[in-house]
């Protein structure tokens, strides 16, 4: 009721000696289980892991795709609603003395290079040129394929999956944790955000099945992510002259290269994430986002600039104006040739986008909690979902502009459409500069692909830790640490080994569907609270924690 002071009490129930002294056994365990089972799974069983990946994979999206498509549009919406309204939106997260621990610099920095990093470098190349080639416009016949009426198409596609719905999903759960850990002092872990449901029941079964789903989830969500950048990663050490053994005949890395890539990636992150997010992560979030900005202004210099800027004005007026539509249209199979296409389209590309987005989000989610302190809901979303959105749409325009507008005058022929996502970025640099240059660009690529990934991977790596330490958030328990690290390695290495990018797309569905769930939860619970603080606050009764 709003008649007397919210719970502001959680209690979960940790060890205080041994090897799990301060983390919740009830969670660290099972997670370590599981995720263990599915490493044993894919690594022994190879080709019975993939052919029941295989088989999942299409009835998942296909029964799955209207739930995925409404829940993030719901995401969205309650976000913007929050932060619009003059009275939930200059709520603080935290007590009113407050101030954020970190620079706004440094605070976009890490958001951005643990929230999409990885995907930008491989994406704003390959997602914009095949969405160039078809997209929902082409196959129902109002643009034509590759042609110069798509490119605007194609950018309002690609932004729809890189932009606001996109960190809508984190900063739901990034919001709903901050606003719970900050002004009622509960642990910051994902069970906390449904407190205004289920009370102290979270304290038990309930509360550990919550967060072990969030680990599990991040864990196949942060595989995806590093699933791309891996591959990618191996293409830039085979353009710099690491030599041929690293990949394929198709272009594929070899299990060599994803063994040497995987072994220095994670290898590093570990170290990182056993310094903490005040040292290893901040740092090297800060040298990415330099290098980023680098590369953002060598396209924007010497790369197809004006082409660029002209699809990033149309593609983003065409977005914001069609996205109410496209946030909620379904597409279903009929029978018919175009029904049938769409459905395969929206399956393959959006509901399979949100699934990602979903299964990452309780990764970025509790950090952008972390280093969300004393930030208001206003500035907490325009933060988490528009700077972001606008920086990606920048970049896939700059970058992936350039592609295309290469592609349109027949300059690159089909040396960028015929390369494989992971070496489109580079085929472009290839293009544009002589072979000296290029190959100095894409050590640069490298280097910066190297700063996201091992971002990325430290990252979570603490988040997990996090979780499974029932919210403590110094970084403790270096064998826990040291695990998490080697688990995400094999888990990233045995799926990519035993069916490439496909299982680890099917295992993270799979990771994600059940933590929509809690996302839909999280939201309804977000929205109580607020609404039952403000008439709180109208009564004058308390409802944050007053406590240093």
């Amino acid at each position: 009721m709003a008649n007397k002071p919210p719970l502001m009490e959680l209690d979960i129930e940790t060890a205080d000696r041994g090897l799990y002294s301060g983390f919740a056994k009830s969670v660290a365990i099972p997670s370590k289980i599981l995720v263990s089972a599915l490493i044993v799974w894919a690594i022994s069983v190879p080709d019975t892991a993939a052919a029941v990946l295989n088989a999942l994979n299409g009835a998942l999206l296909k029964s799955f795709a209207s739930w995925y498509i409404w829940v993030v549009a719901l995401f969205l919406v309650v976000c913007l609603v929050l932060a619009l309204v003059p009275a939930t939106g200059r709520i603080t997260l935290g007590r009113p003395e407050d101030r954020p621990e970190f620079s706004r610099f440094s605070w976009f920095s890490m958001m951005f290079g643990a929230g999409i990093g990885i995907g930008m470098l491989t994406f704003a190349t390959a997602e914009p040129m095949y969405h160039f080639a078809t997209n929902p416009n082409v196959i129902l016949g109002q643009t034509s394929a590759s042609g110069a009426d798509n490119v605007t198409a194609a950018y309002v596609w690609s932004f729809l999956h890189w932009g606001f719905s996109a960190w809508a999903c984190y900063a739901l759960v990034g919001l709903s944790l901050a606003y719970f850990s900050y002004r009622r002092n509960l642990p910051l872990t994902v069970r906390s955000g449904l407190m205004p449901l289920f009370g102290r029941h979270l304290s038990g079964p309930l509360g550990h099945v919550i967060d072990v789903v969030a680990v599990v989830a991040t864990i196949l969500g942060v595989a995806q992510t590093l699933g791309f950048g891996v591959e990618q990663f191996v293409a830039g050490l085979n353009r710099v002259g690491f030599g041929d053994w690293i990949i394929e005949a198709d272009g594929k890395p070899s299990t060599a290269g994803i063994v040497v890539a995987l072994v220095m990636i994670l290898g590093a992150s570990t170290l990182s994430a056993l310094s903490g997010v005040g040292k290893g992560i901040k740092w090297l979030s800060n040298l990415n986002m330099g290098l980023s900005v680098f590369l953002l202004a060598f396209f924007l210099l010497f790369g197809s600039s004006l082409f660029g800027l002209g699809a990033l004005a149309s593609g983003l007026l065409a977005y914001v104006t069609e996205l109410p539509a496209l946030l909620v249209t379904v597409w279903h199979a009929d029978g018919t040739e175009t029904g049938d296409a769409l459905a395969a389209w929206q399956g393959g590309w959006s509901v399979f986008y949100w699934a990602w987005w979903i299964a990452f989000a309780p990764f970025v989610g509790v950090f952008l909690a972390r280093i969300s302190r004393g930030r208001s809901i206003r500035e907490y979303v325009l933060g988490a979902i528009v700077v972001p959105s606008l920086m990606c749409f920048v970049w896939f325009t700059l970058v992936g502009g350039t592609a295309i507008d290469m592609t349109l005058s027949g300059t690159a022929g089909d040396a960028i459409s015929g390369a494989g996502q992971e070496s489109q970025l580079f085929a472009t640099l290839d293009l544009m500069l002589g072979s000296g240059l290029a190959w100095a660009m894409a050590a640069v690529v490298v280097v910066l692909l190297l700063t996201y990934l091992v971002t990325t991977a430290d990252s979570a790596i603490l988040i997990v830790n996090t979780i499974n330490a029932a919210g403590e958030e110094s970084p403790k328990g270096r064998a826990h640490i040291v695990f998490w690290g080697v688990a995400l390695s094999l888990v990233v290495g045995g799926l990519l080994l035993v069916g490439g990018l496909g299982a680890i797309k099917t295992a993270m569905v799979i990771g994600a569907l059940p933590f929509s769930l809690v996302m839909f939860l999280m939201c309804v619970a977000l929205t109580k609270a607020v609404i039952k603080d403000a008439i709180r606050d109208r009564r004058g009764v308390q409802n944050r924690h007053r406590e240093a």
